[in-house]
């Protein structure tokens, strides 16, 4: 019995019992809540459910969790309801009714844990979206692994995900790039407001490659030359350093090409038009202040040309048009105050401001012997993606990335990352899902098989009666609600931490539950019990991993 069964089980319990007593049954919610008790003793399961409704119906709590255990310990599969404190009722479940869980889970394989509360919602998730300038850094790097796994999440949510990046290809930062790489290529130093590092000087070089004669073109022709090549280098380094990280996206998004498609100016058009603009003093503003941003923003600059967040707004209104009901934005930390204007923008237009989301991170340092670690040789002082996976590897990058919410700063520690011990939190979920690849290889060596999943019976999962093994087949149950709060939350961490939790579960059955039998021991109908209930454990530990994009080693 899946928790999601038992919650519908006590509500079906509650509506019978208020329906009995001639009580009012519209104040039963949609969807009961039931939880693990923190403590074990209390039961394998608990419903606040009479607290919730007992005063809207005239009655004391307690009095209603009487009648409500009364009827569900009547029913198959629970084996005791017990009244505690003002009004919880505390739940125990038969053996098989609980392991019918690892048959589900079994049965299930790849999509256990999946959802449909997203089905039918078109969202398109924009993250990473560095600038053509550089190497990623490791803010970059943060939204790399966060974004793709909560594209996973959302996905497995039941939602159909577009994955964005937006190209920066337009604006003063190309300028500095241009004038960056044609000083080097001239044998110039960078002017002061340029860039700086090795890429820079490994860019010119290839364009000097493919274009021999670049530098005796006329300077137009010349900088629309070496702006062009050096953002298609740039990317190209950008899409091959993510695709080493396991992020892939869907769509590569050009800003500049808002602007020559007419998007950008028809976009102030419809606002002009609208009288969502104003001029003063020579500029045109957005009243987003109207619609709750901290000021007003100037969207056309006194000479005529269109401040950054013109495109921003007409970036949105083209998301929208393709369809997206929801556009979630996944920014760093200087960029707070997107918040306000892109939900301003879509007001602005008519639409609805909860059609933007933005998720704002928070720096990640690299640290060692507990001090901040400068590591990067060929970007001046800036630590790459690139030199975090040299480091401690694709695994742990991703996994140290992702476990932590994005709204505290993030400090990640070489010498922990690296080890090959319980205390690296990714080696220790990894080794949970090997060590159960190694134990159902050395039962597979030993001939003891176990049924597959239709063919499990309810006597075979009632042997499962130990405490441990309750204790894991519980945790297994909790997976599908984690990913669901994950993707309703935007939080892929709560992945990374349920796997932590889960693989706990598993080492402490592991120590406490003979699986295969020893010396001259006949395998017997326990021995394939708990041979389903460890596939069931990898199988979790394998979806859970596999949304968070780090892989799940059969060997270690």
């Amino acid at each position: 019995m899946t928790p999601a069964a038992l919650a519908d089980l006590v509500r079906s319990v509650a509506l019978d019992v208020l329906t009995t007593r001639g009580l009012d049954t519209a104040v039963l919610p949609a969807a009961v809540t039931v939880e693990r008790p923190r403590n074990p003793e209390h039961g394998d399961y608990a419903t606040n459910l009479a607290l919730q409704i007992g005063k809207k119906l005239g009655l004391a709590p307690r009095e209603l969790a009487e009648d409500l255990a009364k009827a569900l310990a009547a029913r198959e599969g629970i084996t005791a309801a017990e009244i505690a404190g003002p009004g919880f009722v505390n739940l125990r479940l038969a053996a098989d009714a609980q392991g019918q869980l690892v048959k589900d889970v079994l049965t299930s394989g790849e999509t256990f844990g999946r959802g449909v509360a997203l089905a039918g919602q078109k969202i398109n998730l924009e993250f990473v979206s560095a600038n053509p300038t550089g190497p990623m850094h490791l803010g970059h790097a943060r939204w790399a692994a966060v974004g793709d796994a909560l594209g996973r999440v959302l996905a497995a949510g039941g939602g159909e995900v577009t994955r964005e990046f937006y190209i920066n290809d337009a604006g003063a930062q190309i300028g500095r790039l241009t004038k960056s790489l044609v000083a080097v290529a001239k044998g110039e130093p960078v002017p002061e407001d340029g860039y700086a590092g090795e890429w820079i000087t490994d860019v010119a070089a290839k364009i000097l490659q493919q274009e021999p004669e670049v530098l005796a073109l006329a300077e137009p022709e010349r900088d629309a030359k070496f702006r062009d090549l050096g953002v298609e280098l740039m990317l190209d380094s950008i899409r091959r350093s993510l695709g080493q990280f396991r992020t892939e996206f869907d769509v590569y998004f050009s800003e500049k090409s808002l602007h020559a498609s007419g998007e950008v100016q028809a976009t102030l058009d419809t606002l002009k038009e609208s009288g969502h603009l104003y001029k003063e003093a020579g500029a045109w503003w957005l009243r987003s202040t109207d619609y709750g941003d901290d000021k007003d923003r100037v969207v056309m600059k006194g000479n005529g040309e269109a401040a950054y967040i013109a495109a921003d707004i007409a970036y949105l209104r083209n998301k929208r048009s393709r369809g997206f009901d929801l556009c979630v934005y996944l920014l760093g930390a200087d960029h707070h105050g997107y918040i306000g204007r892109l939900r301003a923008a879509a007001a602005a237009f008519n639409d609805d401001p909860n059609c933007v989301e933005v998720l704002i991170g928070q720096m990640v340092n690299l640290v060692k012997d507990g001090v901040p670690v400068r590591m990067a040789k060929r970007a001046g002082n800036v630590i790459t993606l690139d030199d975090l996976v040299e480091a401690i590897g694709v695994d742990s990058a991703r996994y140290a990335l992702i476990r932590s919410s994005v709204d505290s700063t993030l400090d990640i520690d070489l010498d922990l990352w690296t080890k090959s011990t319980s205390e690296n939190p990714v080696f220790y979920v990894q080794y949970a899902h090997a060590r159960l690849s190694s134990l159902l290889r050395n039962a597979a060596e030993l001939g003891i098989t176990a049924p597959a999943a239709a063919e499990i019976s309810s006597e075979l999962l009632g042997l499962l009666e130990h405490e441990k093994e309750g204790k894991l087949i519980r945790t297994l149950g909790d997976f599908p609600k984690v990913l669901a709060s994950a993707a309703e939350l935007r939080e892929p961490h709560r992945v990374a931490r349920y796997l932590e939790e889960l693989a706990g579960a598993y080492h402490k059955f592991y120590d406490n539950c003979r699986v295969l039998p020893q010396g001259d021991e006949e395998a017997g109908p326990l021995n394939s019990a708990r041979l389903l209930l460890c596939a069931a454990t990898r199988q979790v530990l394998a979806n859970g991993l596999g949304l968070l994009g780090v892989s799940a080693p059969e060997r270690m």
